[in-house]
């Protein structure tokens, strides 16, 4: 994928290894991430909440500014902080946190991903990162969501890989 000319990033997912790499320029590694895809697999589908494969590029970024740990509904700031699923205090629900980096496909058989609301997002449930368990969105652990939101813009490249 050639790099957009308005951002000097990539973002690479890989499904398979659970990472997210954040290349520049001429394919140089700035930073790994662990991630979680979709339990449900993969597939562009409208509602079978799998994570998509192929091209995209960050339509939109929201929640600057927000604090850590806010939790998101319809891409709005709710004004209330979510608690982190632990052991203790296990949650099924798959919270839209910190930040969101929305995608947009631009390969035919991912061009509904804006419809289908798929983004790069913090999470309530950072202990399962590394592992299939969202419901199509990519998660990060909050800190790595923070990072990342800093270091690109809107239009930079997403590959999302096997």
């Amino acid at each position: 994928m050639l790099l957009n000319s308005n951002s000097p990033q990539l973002i690479i997912i890989n499904v398979t290894s659970q990472e997210l790499h954040l290349v520049s320029g001429i394919e140089r590694l700035l930073a790994t991430w662990p991630v979680s895809t979709s339990k449900f697999g993969l597939g562009s589908q409208k509602g079978s909440f799998c994570t998509p494969l192929g091209k995209f590029r960050i339509s939109e970024k929201i929640g600057d500014g927000a604090p850590k740990w806010m939790i998101f509904k319809n891409r709005v700031e709710t004004g209330t902080l979510a608690p982190l699923a632990t052991e203790e205090n296990p949650s099924d629900e798959d919270l839209v946190l910190t930040r969101i980096l929305w995608l947009e496909g631009i390969d035919p058989a991912n061009i509904n991903t804006k419809e289908r609301y798929i983004y790069i997002h913090g999470t309530n449930q950072e202990a399962l990162i590394g592992h299939p368990a969202s419901h199509g969105c990519i998660r990060l652990r909050n800190n790595d969501m923070l990072d990342l939101f800093e270091r690109v813009e809107v239009g930079c490249g997403v590959e999302i890989k096997v």
